[in-house]
């Protein structure tokens, strides 16, 4: 490839470093080859209006000039981009990258290339890369100035007035006026000056990054975003206009869509001279002929067209860049033109991998900096920033923690080394980061490194109220989301999603807040601190029993506390179901104060606080744990109340719109990190971890220890209790399960109905005409549904089919199909044929299918129609669904469920795996290290759900940050790493790494023994076996 003359160029001006360039081709694959020869110069026009020149070699395809620009940009998400030209027609038309760039333009010294946006993505947070939607939002003001994107005076000053702020930085009307009157944005922008300066004002600590974020939710949303109009007639000869999309192909009247074609109703696109022709699929219900017919001008109009539909339908829709069909030996017949470059899904992968080397840039029109901790440490390179935001629900969309926007606002950052920077959001709350202890908490994207630029940490941020449409997310699905405190809340489990779900679904936890000195402790300290506290493994067991206590208070006063002042404030719920719930949760809140307090009074004691601890006579729990267990007998009435507080609340939602408005506003509430009838079913939980606690205590001791009595009486007492519970625990966490998968789903009538059990949820991929496409599946012991993660605002997993698993049977059909850890499942009516990501996976399905087909066998029959209609597999953008998942992953902020974390991951999860996770929860403090980071820094961890929560301290009332372990391997630390500690495990995802320090042997062994149990999900056989059958 030339290289151009040593000037200022397009990639300098942005702050790009020089280095061997990006390839938009894929791992191991090799670029077009140049041809050596004679180099001739192509001006370039950038999206910034300037102008580039290359020199390339004469005989060299396009894809070596396409690949120049990329290059010199350091632009990562290259193929979302196009060059086009003038042909000798003067018809506008895109650069062919697989034929000679000299035979299609003829005159490159008169004409110049434009560099423009060519495929719009359904939802930007599909570009991970911070560079990628600066140049879309220069392509959405170049659209406005030239009329292309036409929409009401409202939304073209809502746009303006961010463009504007990305810009000149914060409102001041002088400089905004005698901005307008210098630059001119749309034609007659005077009529909206006014309107753009109110618009202006609201978007104060706005930074440019957050301004792209929003410029484009708002054009998205529009119905021109992306649209080229292609002038045609219909059969009658009626004006109008053909456009594509991400979707399909869409028939505009002037500039009003009356009409869509989605990919999937396409069955052929083809041209025959000037007409276009569209091939639908039969379809009893449409109205629609089998082939519709569009006149072009001409022939070349309507072959530049089917072009275009061609390479969006690939783009999109594919999973790899199709292979080039044979040449014929004597004579070829239509044309042979294919798409050339990589898919989206093939971009969104490769990004997701992180093989590519983050850069700084500038901007061209911002006379403020896109970073805004720039100042920080001269020295130091900086990379790009900020990162995605992780949807989420990881900077791979399979790390996701979302943060759900209690107040309205949402506020993404990400950090390196070198400082902390914040990134796109959508809607911001009364104040951007409140100070908690003199620090500003933000919500951030994981990084390598704690941020150092304290200076950035500590300004204060202003208001920015919602604009249209609600936030659907950051720009990535984060593993760790931090909120601040007033801003956006931890998820459940959550998350995505970015997250991320962006809620991205990626880098380690990091916040102003952890990142305080105050939080560090020194090597130093640390020893010091063991040498104070007893070392036997019975203090450590009792020490649990604190820690575990301390969260499930916390959860009793969500209820209690938080759950009972807003019911209070709001005429919402009848008086019955407000006495039926708080007249039972407040005398175990009560009780478990009480029994804290003694609890922590025995440590003290245990600890040397006092004199006691010579004679030895509080060295022990048993007694404590055995007086709490008996009198918490007298508590039972109140928990065999909890099936009934879970139904009449369900009902109550179900018939109140009012009520469940307010339940789902209260599960965004930041204290509400989990969804609300979780902690209505924490008191059942608890009973399970006081009797693990107390089998660990009887078999630590020697029967002739003093404590051994009182321990084995206490293990005793608590076992009759959960015996005469876990039945209707199960009974409750299936409905409680059916319930939160009911809001994940649309499409359907009646999930929730008697007799229903879950089994089994995850992700596989179903082979159809179109090859292998992500589907998210839904096991019960009757049905089995299939979905796809929907592109509306609420995000929702759509129902494309469902198979009744009567009579249904299952096969390996890998050498049949030629896929790897492929089954089909064959019903009565239908057969479909998945495919699993490893052969364990294929296993766990394989074995929870043939059993919940035994169990179907086994009833009396098939089982009820579960959907009012089954919609067809159509799904408009099978493949870029995969994308990473945004932070505010849903518009009306309802905590992400665990389904998007296994969307995300491609993981699946049993019934017998949340089972098993209700028993393995843990808290305690923890020190955390990031890969490259040198300290360690200390935090109240709470692992519950599948996701660890990480608080400053145990009294903290709502998470900093969270992190999903579905897909994390742990393991423990090698040589090379060079963590030189003890008690150390380590957490990785692709490239995500994080290091965790207990203080004990003992602490370590159970941190590892919880967190392996949700990094690997199990089937549910394993747990319930013949002789223990399934309870509900």
């Amino acid at each position: 490839m030339g290289e151009t003359e040593q000037r200022p160029t397009a990639g300098s001006r942005l702050g790009a470093q020089e280095n061997a360039g990006i390839s938009t081709l894929e791992h191991g694959q090799k670029p077009p080859m140049t041809p050596p020869g004679k180099l001739v110069s192509i001006k370039i026009q950038m999206l910034d209006d300037t102008q580039e020149t290359f020199d390339i070699p004469q005989r060299a395809p396009g894809k070596v000039l396409h690949d120049a620009v990329c290059n010199h940009l350091n632009l990562v998400e290259g193929d979302y981009f196009g060059l086009e030209f003038p042909d000798n027609k003067k018809m506008m038309v895109w650069l062919d990258l697989l034929k000679p760039v000299m035979k299609q333009i003829r005159r490159p010294k008169h004409v110049v290339v434009k560099f423009v946006v060519k495929f719009f993505p359904p939802d930007h947070a599909q570009l991970q890369e911070e560079l990628t939607r600066y140049l879309f939002a220069l392509q959405v003001k170049q659209d406005l100035a030239q009329g292309r994107l036409t929409c009401n005076d409202t939304s073209t000053a809502l746009l303006i007035s961010h463009i504007v702020q990305s810009e000149i930085g914060d409102f001041d009307e002088t400089i905004d006026r005698e901005h307008l009157a210098k630059n001119k944005y749309i034609p007659h922008q005077e009529a909206l000056e006014d309107k753009i300066m109110e618009f202006h004002r609201n978007h104060m600590g706005q930074t440019p990054a957050e301004s792209d974020f929003q410029l484009l939710e708002i054009a998205r949303r529009l119905e021109m975003y992306g649209i080229r109009l292609h002038p045609a007639k219909d059969r009658e000869g009626t004006k109008i206009n053909l456009a594509v999309a991400n979707t399909g192909i869409l028939v505009f009247q002037g500039h009003t869509k009356i009409n869509a074609f989605n990919w999937a109703k396409v069955r052929k696109l083809s041209f025959k001279r000037k007409r276009f022709l569209i091939k639908l699929r039969p379809d009893v219900n449409s109205s629609f002929q089998d082939t519709l017919e569009f006149l072009m001008a001409s022939r070349d109009f309507c072959k530049s067209f089917w072009k275009i539909c061609v390479e969006h339908h690939a783009f999109f829709r594919l999973f790899e860049e199709p292979k080039p069909k044979p040449k014929p030996v004597l004579f070829s017949r239509g044309s042979s033109f294919r798409f050339s470059g990589r898919t989206q899904k093939q971009v969104l992968d490769y990004v997701k991998e992180g093989g590519h080397k983050k850069v700084q840039f500038e901007r061209k029109h911002s006379k403020i900096h896109s970073i805004r901790s720039l100042t920080a440490q001269p020295s130091e390179q900086h990379t790009e920033v900020p990162k995605e935001s992780a949807r989420a629900y990881g900077d791979d969309n399979d790390a996701v923690a979302v943060q759900s926007c209690r107040q309205g606002k949402e506020l993404k950052a990400s950090t390196e080394d070198t400082g902390q920077h914040k990134s796109p959001s959508l809607k911001k709350s009364p104040k951007e980061g409140r100070k908690v202890d003199g620090a500003v908490v933000s919500t951030v994207e994981e990084e390598e490194e704690p941020s150092k630029d304290r200076m950035q940490q500590n300004r204060p941020q202003s208001q920015q109220p919602s604009t249209a449409g609600s936030l659907t997310g950051s720009p990535h699905l984060s593993e760790l989301s931090i909120n601040s405190q007033g801003g956006p809340s931890v998820a459940n489990m959550t998350l995505s999603p970015n997250l991320s779900p962006d809620a991205k679904q990626s880098s380690p936890l990091v916040s102003p807040l952890l990142n305080d000195p105050s939080c560090i402790r020194t090597d130093d300290e640390e020893e010091v601190k063991r040498k104070r506290f007893p070392t036997e493994k019975a203090y450590f067991i009792a020490k649990e029993a604190a820690t575990t206590e301390r969260t499930y208070l916390k959860d009793l006063e969500v209820i209690t506390s938080w759950f009972q002042n807003a019911v209070s404030k709001e005429d919402c719920m009848p008086e019955t179901l407000k006495n039926l719930i708080f007249s039972n949760f407040e005398p175990l809140h009560k009780f478990h104060t009480g029994f804290l307090k003694e609890i922590e009074q025995r440590l003290a004691l245990w600890e040397g606080r006092s004199n006691a601890h010579i004679k030895g006579d509080y060295q022990r729990i048993g007694d404590v744990m055995l007086k709490n267990i008996q009198n918490m007998k007298q508590l039972t009435i109140h928990l065999r109340k909890h099936n009934e507080i879970l139904m009449e609340l369900e009902n109550g939602i179900k018939n109140s719109r009012k009520l469940e408005t307010f339940c789902r506003d209260f599960e965004l509430q930041k204290v509400c990190y989990l969804p609300l009838n979780t902690f209505l079913l924490r008191p059942l939980h608890r009973l399970m971890h006081y009797k693990q606690i107390m089998e660990r205590l009887c078999k630590h001791y020697p029967p002739s220890h003093t404590d051994f009595r009182d321990s084995r009486a206490a293990l005793a007492e608590i076992s009759e209790m959960v015996a005469q519970l876990h039945g209707n625990m199960i009974k409750m966490e299936n409905f409680q399960k059916l319930h939160e998968l009911k809001k994940d789903l649309m499409g359907m009538d009646n999930l929730v109905i008697p007799g229903r059990e879950f089994i089994r949820l995850g992700s596989l991929s179903k082979l159809s005409g179109k090859g292998l496409q992500q589907r998210m599946f839904f096991l019960f012991n009757d049905i089995l549904l299939y979905t796809s993660r929907g592109l509306t605002a609420s995000n929702q997993f759509k129902v494309h089919g469902h198979l009744p698993l009567y009579g249904m049977t299952i096969e390996e059909s890998e050498e049949e199909w030629g896929v790897p850890h492929c089954l089909t499942l064959r019903g009565q009516h239908q057969s479909i044929v998945v495919a699993a990501s490893t052969r364990a996976e294929m296993d766990k399905w394989t074995e929870d299918i043939q059993m919940a087909i035994d169990l179907a066998e086994k009833s009396s029959g098939p089982a009820p129609e579960l959907l009012a209609s089954s919609p067809p597999d159509n799904n408009p953008l099978s493949v870029s669904d995969c994308s990473s998942l945004p932070a505010g992953l849903i518009s009306d902020q309802r905590p992400v469920s665990i389904s998007y974390v296994c969307w995300y991951r491609m993981q699946s999860l049993s019934f017998y795996d949340i089972l098993q996770s209700n028993e393995n929860q843990l808290s305690g403090n923890l020190l955390r290290k990031f890969k490259n980071s040198n300290g360690w820094q200390k935090l109240w961890v709470v692992f519950t759900n599948f996701c660890m929560f990480f608080y400053k301290s145990h009294q903290d009332n709502h998470p900093l940050a969270s992190l999903p372990l579905l897909g994390y391997s742990l393991t423990i630390p090698s040589e090379s790493e060079n963590i030189h500690k003890d008690y150390v495990f380590k957490l990785h995802f692709k490239s995500h790494v994080y290091y965790f320090r207990a203080e004990s042997e003992y602490t370590f062994e159970r941190w590892m023994e919880v967190i392996r149990s949700a990094t690997s999900s199990a089937s549910r056989t394993r747990a319930l076996s013949h002789k223990e059958p399934h309870a509900y």
